[in-house]
């Protein structure tokens, strides 16, 4: 064993006994969809005297902080994204109105001196820098202007006072200064008569009277309260003086807040998301692992080995960072076991060539060969597809940024299982004699089927390009005619309104649905079944007392009605949503073309984008055809594609150019047929080893992946279709107009080649005449 392949693997060895014990003694971190909670996305705004910045923004997370530890929440998570977004992520909260109401109020406490009674012209007007507001009594009074406001206030308590009888009552300490306040203000109302309005003292909370008592005929005029403290009483209930207290010492906000987004999960959904995922992650793993294995025989199984040991290094990896694991996340791990085999295809392929070329080569020259030369391939697809995960971390929302982070943590570990554990292993098993010997076990000493039937056959299938490129220009007419005809159906997540999906204890039918919500006021409501029985309801703008009331609406017909999940997204955030979708696509297409272009020549990297174009209005054109939901996972699908469907292009071109700089004289498409030839068998097997996975997420995956499978089945289809009969086509027209000369040959190591062993022309299948 060379001391290359020792190095390998001890590195393997190490990381793979880190990541067993990472495994078994850390848990994952789940997101809310996963293991049920709410999540609300605040947007801060600027009010009269303060400017909604990071600095106000921060001043209010913590404010925030204090409220919600209050609630008793365990372990909430609050964080700023941007300038003046705050993300509220509250686990095991499945009612979400009691924590939006107490979170969203803004708690600006003030405390005026009543200046008599008032009048409906005197609130419509206002009147100079006082207020006109109705007191507890729905009595208008004029209020002079604020004298005290909530930051003077020390703490607050709610308690019973059974003494007095007051019932229940919020006590207030105040600072110092703010008691000095507080001493004067009640001073001078006490200089008035008993009875007199102007005897009160108004306690101001978000621009309504929550209390406004009078001054105790005990209290001497200019004299004022002595204690610095004082009690707000009024028709308060137990859980109204708790959260009026738990508001008041919170603080009142620096800026206002409104809630633009607010997604709730039940733990039930989550819990049967993770099963189903499992389960598909192991029976398209198994598939894949035997698919590998009957294709490359040993060197097929010793891939599937390490495939199993890059899903335990990449969910320690997950686990290690500390990755918010979410349900497209979750997909995402699924997706990448079944794409982790492209490298060692790749690698495989290109040995069989080797081998091939020169039959008296070793097993183990032509692995290493196979490596080498398929390194240049494998890095430039692996980074489109980092290219693609990063697009959807900066430029996604939500659960799609998790699906982002574990793309690019399963591409990483994807190249160090083939390159380093996979090598190590096929390393070692070809210095065996056996192994050398027997090329019907090894997997590599033959060609396989596909590569000598299309061999044999030599079809020459760019004689006539335009014929391919009028096919793709049909499909592509059948899509644009379905984004025209059928329309778009955008989801929520893009247009704004509300969806909430309900499980009903017996059965109702959309129509009786429909009549029941109608009757209840909720005519605008669009009904329709949400897998399993269940019932998916989505409206506009819907606030969460509205949403009880459509529950129980909808209770009346199906018995005991329980909110499986429950999504609310502000009109101005789909826009932006929707906004950033197209921005992502832009900058996909560019990002491509300019990493293609530097790395390959002008000609395949335009080529390379217009398949990727190509592919992408064939996926959005067969979703609406189709009738499915356009949203964020949707555009985490979108945009895989688009990283497979540059992979797929950059092979080919990659092994157009090493055998266009092999024969300079010899026409690009003659060069293009062999290179495409040559290829096929390995976007067949790595397509496959992606179908088995997408195909058991959609089966067992559950209604939450179902879309998401579908949309990379289809991708993954004609991103296959695309890379090799409409990018090839498509750069052979643009070569006709290029003056640039072929790709320069690349000087080789010298090395012997053995007694009598001649090189074939690359270009030489084999035929003799």
């Amino acid at each position: 064993m060379t001391r290359a392949t020792t190095v390998r693997a001890v590195l393997a060895a190490a990381v793979l006994l880190v990541s067993v014990l990472i495994t078994l003694t850390m848990s994952p971190r789940l997101g809310l969809d996963l293991q049920g909670g709410t999540r609300l996305v605040l947007q801060a705004k600027d009010s009269a005297t303060t400017k909604a910045n990071r600095e106000s923004t921060d001043r209010t997370l913590e404010v925030l902080r204090q409220r919600i530890d209050s609630l008793g929440v365990a372990e909430p998570t609050l964080t700023r994204s941007g300038e003046d977004r705050i993300i509220v992520e509250l686990p095991d909260v499945q009612d979400p109105r009691k924590a939006a109401e107490v979170i969203g109020r803004t708690a600006q406490l003030s405390f005026h001196a009543v200046q008599g009674p008032g009048t409906e012209q005197e609130k419509e007007k206002g009147k100079g820098t006082g207020l006109t507001l109705p007191d507890e009594q729905g009595r208008l009074l004029a209020l002079g202007p604020a004298r005290l406001t909530g930051a003077g206030v020390k703490d607050a308590g709610a308690s019973f006072d059974a003494q007095q009888g007051a019932g229940w009552t919020v006590a207030l300490d105040f600072h110092k200064g703010a008691g000095r306040d507080w001493t004067r203000l009640t001073g001078e109302a006490a200089c008035h008569p008993a009875q007199d309005d102007r005897r009160r003292v108004a306690i101001v909370l978000d621009d309504q009277v929550i209390s406004s008592p009078q001054v105790d005929p005990s209290i001497g005029c200019n004299v004022g309260l002595p204690s610095g403290s004082t009690q707000i009483t009024g028709s308060f209930g137990a859980d109204e003086a708790r959260d009026l207290a738990l508001l008041i010492k919170g603080g009142a906000l620096p800026v206002p807040i409104e809630i633009v987004e607010q997604r709730t999960v039940g733990p039930t959904l989550g819990a049967a998301a993770i099963d189903a995922s499992a389960r598909a992650a192991l029976i398209g793993a198994a598939a894949t692992a035997l698919f590998i294995a009957f294709v490359y025989r040993l060197f097929g199984a010793l891939a599937a080995v390490a495939l199993a040991a890059y899903a335990v290094i990449s969910y320690a990896a997950l686990v290690a960072l500390g990755v918010t694991l979410t349900l497209p996340g979750l997909a995402g791990f699924v997706l990448a076991i079944g794409m982790a085999v492209d490298a060692n295809v790749l690698v495989f392929e290109r040995a069989r060539e080797e081998y091939a070329d020169r039959p008296g080569r070793s097993l183990g020259s032509a692995m290493t060969a196979g490596f080498r030369g398929a390194w240049s391939a494998v890095a430039d697809s692996n980074v489109t597809t980092l290219i693609a995960a990063g697009l959807l971390f900066f430029l996604g929302s939500g659960p799609v940024k998790g699906f982002g982070v574990t793309l690019a943590i399963g591409v990483l570990a994807s190249m160090f299982s083939a390159l380093v554990i996979a090598r190590a292993l096929t390393e070692i098993a070809s210095r065996s004699r056996f192994v050398s010997d027997y090329r019907g076990v090894n997997g590599i000493a033959r060609p396989g089927r596909v590569r000598t039937w299309l061999t044999r056959r030599d079809p020459q299938l760019f004689r006539s390009s335009r014929r391919w490129l009028l096919i793709s220009t049909a499909l592509i007419a059948v899509a644009v005619l379905g984004i025209v005809v059928r329309g778009v159906n955008l989801g929520v997540e893009f247009t704004g309104g509300r969806l909430v999906e309900y499980s009903t204890s017996r059965p109702v039918d959309v129509e009786t649905a429909r009549n029941a919500l109608a009757g209840a006021g909720f005519g605008d409501a669009e009904v329709t079944t949400a897998g399993a029985g269940d019932l998916s309801v989505r409206t506009g703008d819907l606030s969460n007392d509205e949403e009880h009331a459509l529950r129980a609406a909808l209770a009346e017909e199906g018995g005991h009605t329980t909110k499986v999940r429950d999504e609310l997204i502000g009109p101005s955030l789909g826009d932006e949503l929707r906004r950033n979708a197209l921005i992502a696509l832009a900058i996909a297409v560019l990002v491509q073309l300019g990493y293609l272009a530097i790395r390959f020549r002008w000609t395949f990297a335009l080529a390379s984008v217009a398949a990727l174009v190509h592919d992408v209005i064939i996926l959005v054109g067969a979703f609406a055809w189709l009738g499915r939901t356009v949203d964020g996972i949707f555009l985490a699908a979108l945009l895989t594609v688009i990283g497979y469907s540059v992979n797929d292009s950059v092979v080919v071109f990659d092994r157009v150019r090493e055998l266009w700089a092999k024969a300079r004289r010899v026409p690009v498409a003659t060069v293009a047929n062999r290179a495409v030839l040559q290829t096929v068998p390995r976007t067949v097997n790595t397509g496959m080893g992606a179908l088995f996975i997408l195909a058991a997420l959609a089966v067992l995956g559950g209604d939450s992946l179902a879309d998401f499978a579908l949309a990379l089945l289809i991708g993954i289809c004609v991103g296959t279709y695309s890379s090799v009969l409409t990018a090839v086509p498509v750069a052979l027209v643009l070569e006709k107009s290029s003056k640039a000369p072929p790709p320069a040959r690349k000087r080789a190591p010298r090395r012997t080649s053995g007694a009598g062993a001649k090189r074939r022309d690359p270009l030489d299948n084999g035929a003799r005449v």
